[in-house]
């Protein structure tokens, strides 16, 4: 039994196809979506997504959004989304080190604020290219 999965960034549609499984991060943590799962509309967390479809998982970094879930259709609206496969995981790494750094520099409410995001953002890119792995 099958869901289908439509992924879309404001710049274009990342995944259109059915799935059997999907994992996500939502502001309250992760949740495995099924076929048949009940009505949900969720926020959704900067994090990774896990997409199963015939028999492979694909992994995708999601940078907030919000996801809807009914009668076996799941459309997952993100700011920004990137698949695994897209992503240079030395860049990757590069970037997770930079924001690393900024995040422990960060001076006052404002940077703070912008590291900690420069952070979950490179830190999600990062789990993406790993998970993949």
């Amino acid at each position: 039994m099958t869901l289908h999965l439509r992924v879309m960034a404001p710049n274009r549609i990342v995944w259109n196809s059915d799935a059997q499984e999907i994992i996500l991060s939502t502001n309250s943590g992760q949740i495995g979506v099924l076929a048949n799962h009940a009505p949900l509309l969720t926020a959704l967390d900067t994090g990774i997504m896990r997409v199963r479809s015939d028999s492979q998982w694909t992994t995708m970094a999601l940078m907030g959004g919000f996801a809807m879930i009914d009668s076996n259709q799941m459309t997952v609206l993100v700011n920004e989304a990137e698949k695994a496969s897209d992503i240079d995981p030395q860049e990757a790494q590069e970037a997770f080190q930079i924001a690393q750094s900024g995040l422990s520099q960060a001076n006052g409410r404002k940077q703070a604020i912008e590291a900690n995001l420069a952070f979950k953002r490179a830190k999600a890119r990062l789990e993406a290219v790993t998970a993949s792995s």
